[in-house]
């Protein structure tokens, strides 16, 4: 098995982003130079990821690399992305909740 994007979480880090710097699904378009704000909310619901061209500019608008905004799962199955900070909450908590159990 080779490595894929997983949609839904690069959305997920999308909607992060976008939260994180206070921008709207609109303001992306506009950036980009999209003609329907729908393209962002495919992207936003894991229906579609952005090209590369726009995937770097969103880098650039988010002040952070692509690897930060893609999502990815490889043979092992396992993520293969860098950890935002969601992310290690995420990992915190259900550690938590093993050594509770």
């Amino acid at each position: 098995m080779f490595p894929t994007i997983d949609k839904k979480k690069t959305g997920c880090r999308i909607k992060y982003l976008m939260v994180r710097e206070g921008l709207k699904p609109v303001d992306i378009q506009h950036y980009l130079g999209l003609t329907c704000v729908q393209t962002v909310y495919r992207w936003i619901k894991g229906v579609n990821v952005p090209t590369v061209d726009n995937l770097y500019a969103l880098g650039e608008l988010f002040h952070t690399r692509v690897d930060d905004i893609l999502a990815g799962r490889g043979k092992t199955g396992k993520f293969l992305e860098a950890k935002l900070p969601e992310d290690r909450m995420i990992a915190y908590c259900n550690r938590v909740r093993r050594l509770k159990a």
